[in-house]
């Protein structure tokens, strides 16, 4: 007989085992990247999301958005990275109110060597997993994000 404790849930176990999984890989992958070419996993995100878009660039809140920040801790961030000189701030000219970060040469630099270890380091991440078991979990997680 299933529990009535709502603490016995399934899925608040499901859910557990999914922060538990993505605390465990940001650690793991995390610490690899920063010994292996000293960026931080959370520059890395930022880095790609801004070289994956047509203009290199995006505004704070759809980085904010896309990084699960705060536009403020998104602003704080762009510092960070900007005082490093893989990002640079650019006006929007059509609003005053909106600023844009922008990857910058060495950026793109810095995230292609990250990506190179990175891809390596993923690899022996998912060696485990089969093909089609890496589709099933893209389509999952996409099922998932689509939700939120």
């Amino acid at each position: 007989m299933p529990s009535s404790n709502p603490i016995d849930h399934p899925l608040i176990t499901t859910f557990g085992r999914l922060v538990e999984t993505h605390s465990h890989l940001e650690r793991r992958l995390g610490t690899a990247m920063q010994s292996e070419v000293g960026l931080p996993h959370v520059w890395f995100e930022v880095l790609i999301r801004l070289a994956r878009t047509e203009e290199g660039q995006l505004t704070m809140s759809a980085l904010a958005d896309q990084i699960a920040l705060t536009t403020s801790g998104v602003t704080r961030l762009i510092d960070r990275i900007q005082a490093a000189g893989y990002v640079e701030r650019c006006p929007c000219v059509r609003d005053r109110r909106i600023a844009y970060a922008a990857i910058t040469d060495a950026g793109h630099d810095v995230l292609h060597r990250a990506a190179v270890g990175h891809v390596r380091n993923l690899r022996d991440t998912f060696a485990q997993f089969s093909e089609d078991d890496l589709a099933t979990l893209d389509n999952l997680l996409d099922r998932l994000r689509s939700t939120t």
